[in-house]
C-alpha cells in the first residue's frame, strides 16, 4: 500500500462584494488556482468550495479551494468550519492573502506566527481557538500611503492580473508542491 496522499486546505481571503480588487487577491488566486487545475467551485452555505485530486508539480494531492462568502474580517468562523470538515493538521491549511508589506506580485511564504495586523488572519486565528501554526501564502500588493483603505480597495492592474494567472500562479503551486511534500 503506498503513502496516504497529502491533504491540503487553501483558502483564498477576500471580500465577494469587491472582487478584483488588492485586498481580494487571495480570492483572485483561489479562482486562478480551480481553473489551472480543473476544479470547480460550488456554493456551500459558508462560502464556494471545491475539492479534487490532482497533480500539483509531481506530487497527486487532494486539494480543496474555499473562499469565505463573509466579509473578510469576519471570515474566520466559516473558514474554521471548511477546516475542521476536511483538515487534520494545521498545518494542512493554506491561507493566501494580500499583504501592503510586500510589493506587488512579490509572494512571501511562511508557516505560522502572528496575524502581522492583518484582520482577516486575526479572525482565522481567533475562530481556530488560537491556533497560528498554518500556512501563510501572502500575495504582495503594495503599500498605498496615507490612505491604505482606499489603496487595497482599488482594482488588480492588468499585470497584477496576468502574474497571478500565469508566473505568479505557478510559484504558488510550487509552493503549495512544497508544503504537500512536508505534510505527507
Amino acid at each position: 500500500m503506498g503513502l496516504p496522499i497529502p491533504q491540503l486546505l487553501i483558502v483564498g481571503l477576500g471580500n465577494l462584494p469587491l472582487p478584483l480588487t488588492r485586498h481580494s487577491v487571495g480570492h483572485f488566486i483561489v479562482d486562478s488556482l480551480a481553473s489551472r487545475l480543473g476544479i470547480k467551485l460550488s456554493s456551500q452555505k459558508g462560502g464556494y468550495i471545491g475539492h479534487g485530486e490532482t497533480h500539483v508539480g509531481e506530487t497527486l494531492v487532494a486539494l480543496t479551494l474555499f473562499k469565505s462568502k463573509s466579509l473578510m474580517n469576519i471570515s474566520g468562523p466559516s473558514i474554521a468550519a471548511a477546516y475542521r470538515n476536511t483538515s487534520r493538521d494545521p498545518k494542512s491549511l493554506i491561507v493566501i492573502s494580500d499583504s501592503v508589506q510586500h510589493i506587488p506580485t512579490k509572494l512571501a511564504v511562511r508557516l505560522g506566527g502572528s496575524a502581522n495586523g492583518h484582520n482577516g488572519i486575526k479572525s482565522i486565528i481567533s475562530a481556530l481557538g488560537g491556533e497560528q501554526n498554518f500556512w501563510r501564502f501572502r500575495a504582495g500588493v503594495g503599500n498605498g500611503g496615507s490612505d491604505m483603505a482606499t489603496y487595497v480597495l482599488g482594482r488588480l492592474s492588468s499585470h497584477e492580473k496576468q502574474f497571478w494567472t500565469q508566473e505568479g500562479l505557478d510559484l504558488v503551486i510550487t509552493e503549495i508542491e512544497g508544503v504537500a511534500r512536508k505534510i505527507s
